[in-house]
């Protein structure tokens, strides 16, 4: 049944923050539309890992684009609104390929349910989503329907009549209540439920979808909803993407009051998001719209409109010139570079949207008088593209995200933004450098326009000395206060302008200053009230953060950066200081203290060298990660490390610190500690992890003072450990046994480490992944994987005195990889005792020249890789690879075999040809030899490195 809820209940269990804990990857697969082939269903699962459109449609290569996305990855999958019921060889092949996967099916045909439930592959659970009570029903209604908590008497006798044409359906207690909505008479809703919602089966929800597009006024917003059905079902769309549409299909027309097409574009949106006909999106800071399946079936079923979507095209003719009453032009998704000049004659186009181009704008574009939104893919950052000449005819324009300033006799002078009063969202101006002083830079009047929310000032990126035309241009460019974010790059003035001091910019909510070398002094943004996210990154000639920096000469507020949840300071070579906040004496002669960041979340501090002093733990009272970082004193740690109770995160890096017992730290559950290139830590550092009994993951990286493990036991809530590079570490702990919450450890390069204690995994019973890699002075190996039975994932790599010394036996264990070394000429024959395991990888085992037949017992092996084993030639017998039954086998870079496994003649391809996945890799060497030789007079050669995907073990 539709309009259940089911993918409200899908969405809500896919954000809930829990999985985001649990899960290294979600993904959200709307199987909306008829799907009889599974390769639609895996680009679909593609397109939602990368973000990006998935070209081609085979199979092979999707999937395996997907197993790199998802390698050892837990990852849950929701398949929302799963149709075809003749889907027995499309399970088939989906789950076999995606094994170990936990999804999530939301279905409204009993049938789909059925084939789930007998299907061998699925670990079924099935959960029937029932119908709401009443009570529910009309609270919904009421929401929808914007009456008051308390409704009216003589609207309540009309309880049950709602209730009965709701039919327990929160889909249609929204779509009635939209239909109800602001009307407060109980002779309104009867007109509605007499006339229209009494008619027909009182249980049809499709009848209520109708009556609220019959209800829909004024009559363009119909045309605007039957629009939307154009896209396909569970299609997302933003709010000026819609309106331009809309505005390129004639459906807004100015009324008398001179309302502007877009303004009345958003009033008719926000018609259909109160009748429920649209629907809310958000995701992070920004929202999407969308429609119910079931809503996006009727607008389908009234509009009758066949599109068509050019992906392949990769230049438009000189005939677009010829569609003179073309509104929207969009050729951002294609491969479509350069624009003709012909372009120039759509008098009538209103939209264009644009790819990367890698030539300049047409010449004549500004004779588009009707444009209003330009816009430019997010990867089209070139400054050297030069703007139209003469944009600034083009007097409607309101979107226009990046403007490259040019020569001003060629009419590409920052005067042209003078004239184009419209302009809003956000406007990035580069090529500052090329302005000539403050009365240019007015030209530009950028105070008077309200609508730009985002501005990104930038000069060219050459060493210029200190440049008081700098000061003067950006004295021009002052901001209209509604400016919410604001980045200036490379601006070379010694100080920023009055109108900063002066608190002009109210409003604003992000501010970044990068690689303003000369700047000696940063404005009062201490004042700033709403300032969320403060990013100061290569200010090198800044000393000191001073009182300055929190408030002018004369202040009132008694908070100081009362907003900020992100500050971060990043290559500040020669900051020395970072004071406190001012103190602020009363009439009375009192002096109080004034309160600074209490909101703050998260600072970052990194490659400040000099910095030594800052405000006192005490003024971040809500810090809850910390990051020092890359060259930072030694006395900044200690400093900002004391008396911070509430850390959950901290990374240390890069420097030289000396005293950890400093950090009162970790007092929550899910806390994380990261020591990166810390090399005068003392060597019983990690002793004093006592301190953070709720620790849950600590990362060592070329801590080369760390020497032993020894004292972590006291850690009980840990569960990921990683030693990298650690070159002095001699030791695990024995009692490592303590640790019953570690699922995750890893050491990797630690040359000092000569054997594991025997005790040490014995009660480990929920490790999930070790990986050992390039341990060279490892000489025995203890483990018994019996006694670690949640053991999933085992790597060992480089620890060339354990190849021989593997475990022999594992019920749990799934993936091994095993990584040997060019003499090495013989597989560990422990490895045919782990006959549960799915996954092998075998990497650098340069001398073996045969697999051997016992592979043949690896019974549930479902994925066999073999990597770089120059020598390798033979594959098992055809018996034993028969009873090996694999789905995917991948041989890169072994050419003898590589040769030897070719469909024309290859010896080893009867053995092979019946497994469904195949990827041989090999190299080319011929192949270069003889490009070179064909350059005799070659001069330079560059060689990409090759680093092989399945490098790492």
């Amino acid at each position: 049944m539709g309009g259940l809820g089911k993918t409200t209940l899908a969405k809500a269990i896919f954000n809930t923050p829990q999985f985001d804990n649990h899960f290294d990857k979600k993904i959200w697969v709307c199987v909306a539309e008829k799907v009889d082939r599974i390769e639609e269903v895996f680009k679909m699962i593609l397109e939602s890992l990368t973000g990006g459109k998935v070209e081609g449609d085979r199979r092979e290569v999707i999937v395996q684009k997907i197993q790199d996305e998802l390698k050892e990855k837990r990852y849950l999958l929701v398949l929302d609104d799963l149709w075809n019921n003749n889907q027995d060889g499309l399970l088939d092949d989906f789950f076999s390929t995606l094994a170990g996967l936990n999804a999530i099916n939301f279905t409204r045909l009993q049938e789909v349910e059925t084939i789930l439930s007998r299907h061998p592959l699925i670990n079924f659970t099935r959960h029937e989503l029932g119908k709401l009570c009443g009570n529910d029903c009309w609270s919904i209604m009421k929401k929808w329907a914007n009456v008051e908590e308390e409704v009216p008497k003589e609207l309540e006798d009309m309880r049950e009549l709602v209730l009965r044409r709701c039919d327990g359906l929160p889909l249609a207690a929204k779509l009635i209540g939209g239909l109800l909505y602001n009307k407060k008479r109980k002779e309104e809703w009867l007109s509605i439920f007499e006339e229209s919602l009494l008619n027909g089966n009182p249980g049809g929800i499709e009848q209520i979808i109708k009556v609220s597009f019959d209800h829909l006024s004024p009559a363009p917003v119909k045309k605007c909803f039957a629009y939307c059905s154009i896209f396909h079902q569970d299609t997302e769309l933003e709010q000026d993407l819609l309106v331009e549409l809309w505005m390129a299909e004639g459906f807004l027309q100015p009324d008398s009051q001179n309302q502007t097409m877009e303004k009345i574009g958003c009033e008719y949106l926000r018609t259909l998001l109160q009748t429920s006909l649209l629907e809310e999106v958000k995701k992070e800071r920004r929202t999407w719209y969308k429609m119910h399946d079931l809503v996006h079936d009727f607008a389908k079923s009234i509009l009758n409109r066949n599109s068509s979507n050019q992906d392949h095209v990769k230049e438009l003719p000189t005939s677009i010139g010829k569609l003179i009453h073309l509104h929207l032009l969009d050729i951002s998704g294609s491969w479509i570079r350069t624009l003709p000049e012909s372009l120039c004659k759509l008098y009538s186009l209103q939209t264009l949207r644009i790819g990367m181009l890698v030539e300049d704008f047409p010449k004549e574009m500004s004779n588009l008088i009707s444009m209003r939104h330009l816009h430019y893919d997010d990867n089209f950052t070139r400054t050297e593209i030069q703007m139209p000449s003469g944009i600034g005819r083009l007097t409607c324009l309101q979107t226009l995200e990046f403007f490259n300033i040019g020569r001003q006799e060629e009419g590409r002078g920052i005067q042209e933004l003078g004239t184009l009063q419209d302009l809003k969202g956000s406007l990035e101006i580069r090529n500052l450098e090329l302005v000539n002083g403050k009365d240019d830079a007015e030209l530009a009047k950028l105070s008077e326009k309200p609508n730009l929310h985002r501005l990104v000032f930038e000069w060219g990126n050459r060493d210029r000395e200190s440049n008081k035309c700098d000061e003067d241009v950006l004295e021009g460019l002052q901001p209209h206060p509604n400016l919410k974010e604001l980045q200036i790059l490379k601006f070379m003035g010694d100080q920023f302008p009055q109108w900063f001091m002066n608190l002009t910019l109210t409003s604003l909510v992000e501010l970044r200053v990068k690689d303003c070398t000369r700047c000696r002094k940063l404005p009062a943004l201490g004042q700033l009230p709403f300032l969320k996210s403060l990013y100061l990154t290569g200010l090198e000639n800044t000393t000191c953060n001073g009182l300055s920096f929190y408030s002018s000469s004369t202040f009132s507020r008694q908070t100081f950066f009362p907003a900020l949840k992100f500050l971060s300071l990043e290559s500040m070579k020669n900051l020395e200081e970072w004071k406190d906040a001012p103190k602020m004496r009363s009439t009375a002669g009192e002096v109080h203290v004034m309160d600074v960041f209490p909101v703050l979340e998260k600072l970052s501090i990194s490659d400040c060298p000099q910095l030594t002093t800052i405000p006192t733990p005490s003024r971040f009272p809500s810090l809850d990660v910390l990051e020092i970082k890359k060259n930072c004193h030694v006395l900044l740690a200690e400093k900002v490390l004391s008396n911070m109770a509430n850390l959950s995160s901290l990374e240390l890096s890069g420097g030289s610190y000396q005293r950890i017992e400093s950090l009162e730290l970790v007092r929550r559950p899910e806390s994380s500690l990261s020591i990166v290139g810390c090399n005068s830590l003392p060597a019983d550092t990690l002793e004093r992890l006592c301190l953070f009994p709720t620790l849950q993951r600590v990362e060592l990286t070329s801590a080369d003072n760390v020497t032993t493990l020894r004292g972590m036991s006291c850690a009980a809530c840990l569960k990921r450990l990683t030693a990298h590079f650690c070159k002095n570490l001699r030791e695990l702990p024995e009692d490592l046994y303590q640790f019953q919450a570690l699922e995750h450890l890893e050491i990797w390069r630690c040359d000092a480490l000569t054997r594991l204690p025997v005790e040490m995994f014995e009660s480990c019973t929920s490790l999930r992944k070790l990986n050992l890699v390039y341990c060279d002075s490892l000489v025995s190996f203890p483990l018994d994987l019996r006694r670690t039975p949640s053991l999933e994932s085992f790597s060992l790599c480089g620890c060339l005195n354990l190849i021989t010394e593997m475990p022999t036996s594992s019920s749990s264990l799934r993936h091994m990889s095993l990584h040997g070394m060019p003499d090495t000429k013989s597989l560990p024959h422990q490895l045919q005792c782990l006959t549960a395991i799915t996954s092998l990888s075998l990497k650098h085992f340069g001398a073996i020249e045969a697999l051997p037949d016992w592979h043949g017992n690896l019974a549930s092996l479902d994925e066999l890789i073999l990597f770089c084993c120059h020598e390798l030639e033979y594959l098992p017998s055809v018996d034993a690879m028969e009873r090996l039954k694999l789905r995917r086998l991948e041989i890169t870079i072994c050419p003898l075999l590589g040769r030897r496994c070719t469909p024309e003649s290859g010896s080893e391809w009867p053995k092979i040809s019946n497994i469904p996945e195949r990827v041989i890799i090999n190299p080319v060497r011929s192949h270069l030899k003889i490009l070179i030789n064909s350059f005799s007079l070659l001069d330079h050669l560059i060689l990409p490195v090759f680093v092989p995907h399945s490098f790492s073990p």
